[in-house]
């Protein structure tokens, strides 16, 4: 580690200098090239000679030429400035969304409907930054988000069980309602809307594994009056419609869940009384955003704004 006298004989700005009055043998010269005065050119370049403790140039009459310290500390300063100002491209670029990379989390209903339409989008406007999209649970998101592992995450949460985190930002992104599917072939099929007192002796097609789906039948069948009959349980909801359509059960489901609708199912809507659960975009609130996170910020909004009623 460099002692506190050493540290000083680096200013960036003065080695620039020094680099500059080397290269062009005059301080008139270099001051012109660096858009100073020659007495603020050996003003500074004076400062760094009491630095440094020995003479880094000798004037002569038609210019000036480096001592054997000075070419040596300019050899090194060159790497310094060098360096620097490739720092400086590499900031500006990523300012400019030129490069970069993101990471971004997602849960697997709203990877296959709505996200991959962000996606597209900011891909067409940022071709140059890197995406890595993760889907999982809602805990292994959470818990990426918190390690910095993924740098925005999209999450959910219904009216009952709101999220709630101090250390996290979170922004709205839509309302998405909860509907029900019947096979074509049901009697109830041709009906626009439903409500739940008229399905108390329907056998219900629901996720496995504490799924919060079933919650979410569980709290609106006890509220209609009735314990909803469990007939199957699916591993995912592409199973859960296909079970839908040979009639072996109806099912409640985020309207996302159909975005790939099967032929033979028919979705109802349960009328305005329907649960809905909020999708909110989340990031940590102690960290400095990145220019390519609120780029996705912004164009996750906007292709928010234009399709939300599709999810309603």
């Amino acid at each position: 580690m460099l002692n506190d006298d050493f540290q000083e004989l680096f200013d960036i700005r003065r080695l620039a200098l020094l680099v500059e009055v080397v290269e062009q043998g005059s301080v008139t010269a270099a001051a012109e090239a660096m858009m100073y005065t020659p007495s603020a050119v050996s003003q500074q370049l004076r400062k760094l000679e009491q630095e440094v403790g020995q003479p880094l140039l000798t004037r002569r009459s038609r210019g000036v030429v480096p001592t054997e310290a000075g070419q040596l500390l300019a050899g090194h300063a060159r790497k310094i400035v060098a360096q620097m100002q490739a720092a400086q491209a590499d900031l500006a670029e990523l300012a400019g969304l030129k490069r970069g990379s993101l990471t971004i989390g997602t849960f697997p209903t709203l990877a296959g409907s709505f996200l991959p339409v962000v996606l597209r989008t900011f891909k067409k406007r940022n071709p140059a930054i890197s995406l890595s999209v993760r889907s999982a649970r809602f805990d292994e998101l959470l818990k990426g988000l918190h390690s910095g592992a993924m740098g925005l995450c999209l999450l959910w949460d219904y009216p009952w069980n709101r999220f709630e985190d101090d250390s996290i930002r979170i922004t709205e992104v839509f309302d998405e309602s909860t509907v029900l599917l019947v096979s074509r072939s049901h009697p109830l099929a041709d009906r626009d809307v439903i409500s739940m007192e008229e399905l108390r002796k329907e056998s219900w097609i629901v996720r496995a594994e504490s799924h919060p789906v079933v919650e979410v039948l569980q709290r609106s069948a006890h509220d209609a009056g009735f314990e909803p009959a469990i007939g199957f349980l699916a591993n995912d909801y592409q199973e859960a419609q296909a079970m839908v359509s040979v009639g072996m059960g109806v099912a409640m489901v985020p309207k996302t869940a159909v975005a790939l609708q099967h032929p033979d199912v028919k979705v109802i809507s349960l009328g305005p009384g329907a649960p809905s659960r909020r999708v909110f975009l989340a990031q940590r609130q102690d960290k400095v955003y990145a220019p390519a996170e609120v780029a996705f910020h912004s164009t996750l909004l906007e292709v928010a704004r234009e399709r939300a009623a599709d999810y309603r």
